[in-house]
């Protein structure tokens, strides 16, 4: 039987045997090998998609509001409160939804996928849409957590990494040791600081016989962290990565120094290039933020800068589902044709 996050990594989490365990059975997500562009092939680059996209609410997020959500209700909140660019809201109402207390979100107005504001929508949060960015959501939420009896479930929760982390448990398990560079999207940055926590744990306990180089990647449009400054209005069509003052900054920053790796910015065209390229080439679906991590990996393919037969696994930190408009614009729909076998072989491209 599959086991609770919480209960499979238990020795590592900070968890008792009083800790009531909130779970909808997350992680355990595949660790997909891909076939690569023609640059990876060409070099013998082994690319691996770790899709998170199959967690319950369809996101990475799962993996730390377990924790999160199962350590509040441990010190008796009734409700939890979350700042989000859409998969922190779905992941907090649903896990909030399983404990039987109340979630609070607040979301910017205009700059969520409609998709991330269904599930929290269904799953019963108390939706607060402000006019203003993430970063001032986030400053508020913050506030009301501080001013009222709410549990902050944002990534500032440090439980959130610790169940975070484990992705990276999961990626040596399979493995059999970290690869040699691991890719992801980078918007608050609390993803890229967890991997890097559970990679380094691992190998302290001889888990992994090496540390892998950390490659953050964020939209061009909105990444402070390569400009070394906020962005004041930052915008992408990456909306989950729609951030201009991450609150992980400094993990960050840590992750690419130790682990020798980088941050990089790449261009919404190079994103929807690999989100097409995911879905067409190797049926994988995920969001658009999550391509942005391939996005990354091809340029520093076609400028000759990953190893030759390397490793290289990448996090897919969304379902594609969470944003059909994207996909709907993407791959564009044909207008109907009439009901006719020969009008619909013609559409078909087989005429």
């Amino acid at each position: 039987m599959r086991l609770p996050l919480i209960e499979r990594y238990r020795a590592h989490l900070p968890v008792s045997p009083g800790t009531p365990v909130v779970s909808l059975l997350e992680g355990s997500t595949p660790l997909i090998p891909l076939k690569g562009p023609e640059e990876a092939r060409r070099k013998g680059v082994r690319l691996y998609a770790k899709f998170e996209g199959l967690n319950p609410t369809g996101s990475f997020k799962d993996r730390g509001m377990t924790l999160a959500v199962s350590k509040a209700v441990e010190a008796g909140a009734r409700a939890v409160a979350a700042a989000s660019t859409g998969n922190t809201a779905a992941s907090a109402a649903a896990y909030a939804a399983r404990a039987g207390i109340r979630a609070v979100v607040v979301l910017p107005a205009g700059y969520v996928a409609l998709g991330k504001v269904a599930q929290s929508l269904v799953h019963g949060a108390r939706i607060v849409q402000i006019e203003g960015s993430f970063d001032q959501a986030l400053s508020l939420t913050k506030a009301l957590t501080e001013a009222y009896p709410v549990a902050l479930v944002n990534s500032l929760n440090p439980y959130r990494l610790e169940g975070q982390k484990t992705l990276a448990f999961e990626v040596v398990d399979e493995l059999g040791d970290a690869p040699h560079y691991h890719a992801l999207p980078v918007g608050n940055a609390g993803n890229i600081t967890a991997h890097w926590m559970g990679y380094k744990e691992y190998f302290a306990l001889g888990k992994a016989r090496r540390l892998p180089r950390m490659l953050g990647f964020q939209a061009a449009g909105a990444a402070p962290l390569v400009l070394g400054r906020p962005v004041e209005k930052p915008e992408t069509l990456a909306t989950a990565i729609r951030i201009g003052n991450p609150a992980s900054w400094e993990g960050a920053v840590r992750a690419k120094e130790e682990s020798g790796g980088l941050i990089g910015a790449v261009t919404d065209g190079e994103i929807l290039a690999a989100y097409c390229y995911l879905a067409e080439e190797e049926g994988v679906f995920c969001e658009p933020a999550s391509a942005a991590a391939l996005a990354g990996v091809w340029r520093l393919l076609k400028e000759g800068r990953l190893e030759p037969e390397s490793q290289v696994v990448l996090t897919l930190t969304g379902h594609g589902l969470k944003d059909p408009a994207t996909a709907e614009k993407a791959a564009g729909l044909l207008p109907p044709v009439p009901a006719v076998l020969e009008a619909v072989a013609e559409a078909a491209g087989l005429l």
